[in-house]
């Protein structure tokens, strides 16, 4: 989880203040000792956290902080408001050209995920902005780097554009070129990498720069190399002047140093992380919600919008209306299990739950096997089967298990449950139906969650 050894670190000390009913100079002198550890710890550059220390302290020192009633969440506050600061303070966007195609050249070290952060950008900006993307394999060098992206390309559905073994910047230009005359009102240019900065590397990159002219240049770093990150980030932004940075791997970086330390390095905003291996695992870099999951205080407003983007509002509707007959079947068990896992796995997902922090759920294990089972035992059913499991009987039971390759008993512990589950939804349509009547006088709102 991101961020993870840097969340516990930070709730410690915060503790340890709450415990205070007034707060002293030397308290606060105390925590921000153990905050430069952690931030120390967590890989930030040394004078980012030597500038954020001396930040908070000369805020948290002042009269308004000591002698407020509740000290501890004046200071948690301050750290926050110079976490945001310290990432970008708001969200930034990629600049898009009045005239198209907006070019955007991908660049960064070989090994950091350029192709396929390529291909995970062009695909969010398609679904979220509309936009009609082009890729173009400007990668002559690595083995297979054209390949790669005809593949993913191919998985998202996205055009590629490529001329084998030509030098770079004609297939860039002749990229371009390609995209006006087919509609394609954005091209991203998967430029070559190297194992390290070099002046080859960075001289090609310039006559590509020089030549087309990008509207916007996005270096892709990997968070889980920490500081080599934000030394990488500075060398191709004072050779190419980069407009930001696409942070991949953050979902397996515990420490965050990279995430911390570029922007005050480097001027330029983090603008998308990397999440995940999957094709839609990539996110605009938000410094609040971040800096909100580094205090353990979760990312509500993220969880929504990915909830937003998965959920189909006619399908909830549906829902709705078979909850209120009870009528919730397998096939509505099964297309919640789908809907839930595209959001991402359970534990990014319970890592943006206010309060959820590592230490928190220390001893709690996620079992997606499980999920992966019940899936399995559903999709062996017929959909008769699926709507009315009352007509289950044993020989039923024994073709499903061996349809999916599991035992009986794993069948019937999914029906047990499905049968819990169904007597929870009929009474919370018993007690929905009450409030509307007025049986539980001015009781608001309804079940979190549910559509009813």
């Amino acid at each position: 989880m991101a961020f993870e050894g840097l969340t516990e670190k930070l709730s410690s000390a915060f503790k340890k203040l709450r415990n205070k009913g007034r707060l002293t100079e030397s308290d606060v002198k105390e925590a921000m000792r153990e905050i430069r550890l952690a931030l120390l710890e967590a890989d930030v550059s040394y004078k980012v956290v030597k500038d954020f220390v001396k930040s908070v302290t000369e805020k948290a020192v002042g009269t308004e902080v000591l002698e407020s009633l509740t000290p501890a969440q004046a200071i948690v506050k301050i750290v926050n408001q110079e976490l945001v600061e310290l990432m970008g303070g708001g969200s930034a966007k990629i600049t898009i050209s009045s005239q198209p195609p907006t070019v955007v050249m991908m660049v960064g070290l070989q090994g950091a995920g350029k192709t396929t952060n390529a291909a995970k950008l062009a695909g969010l900006m398609r679904k979220q902005n509309g936009k009609r993307p082009l890729l173009a394999a400007c990668d002559i060098y690595r083995p297979a780097a054209i390949q790669q992206l005809e593949v993913v390309g191919k998985q998202l559905d996205i055009p590629v554009f490529q001329m084998g073994q030509e030098n770079p910047v004609t297939i860039a230009q002749a990229a371009i070129e390609h995209a006006k005359k087919h509609g394609n009102d954005m091209v991203f240019l998967d430029t070559a990498g190297r194992l390290h900065v070099d002046e080859e590397l960075m001289e090609e990159l310039k006559a590509i720069k020089a030549a087309v002219n990008p509207s916007e240049i996005l270096l892709v770093v990997d968070a889980m190399i920490g500081q080599d990150a934000v030394n990488a980030a500075k060398a191709f932004d004072d050779a190419l002047d980069i407009g930001g940075v696409v942070l991949t791997k953050l979902d397996g970086d515990a420490r965050g140093g990279a995430a911390l330390s570029i922007k005050a390095v480097t001027g330029k905003p983090i603008k998308f992380v990397g999440m995940g291996e999957k094709l839609d695992n990539i996110e605009v870099f938000h410094p609040d919600r971040m800096a909100s999951r580094i205090l353990g205080m979760g990312d509500v407003l993220t969880l929504i919008e990915k909830a937003e983007q998965q959920f189909d509002m006619q399908k909830a509707q549906e829902l709705a209306e078979k909850l209120k007959k009870n009528r919730f079947t397998l096939q509505d068990y099964y297309d919640q299990i789908v809907q839930v896992k595209g959001m991402g796995s359970v534990d990014e997902l319970l890592g943006m739950m206010p309060g959820l922090n590592a230490k928190a759920l220390e001893g709690v294990t996620i079992n997606e096997k499980s999920i992966a089972r019940t899936e399995a035992i559903i999709l062996s059913m017929t959909p008769q089967e699926r709507e009315n499991p009352a007509i289950l009987n044993s020989s039923r039971k024994k073709r499903i298990a061996a349809g999916c390759g599991l035992q009986v008993v794993d069948v019937n512990r999914l029906l047990k449950e499905f049968g819990m589950m169904q007597q929870m939804t009929k009474q919370m349509s018993k007690l929905s139906g009450k409030r509307r009547k007025g049986k539980f006088g001015k009781m608001p709102g309804g079940f979190p969650g549910l559509p009813f």
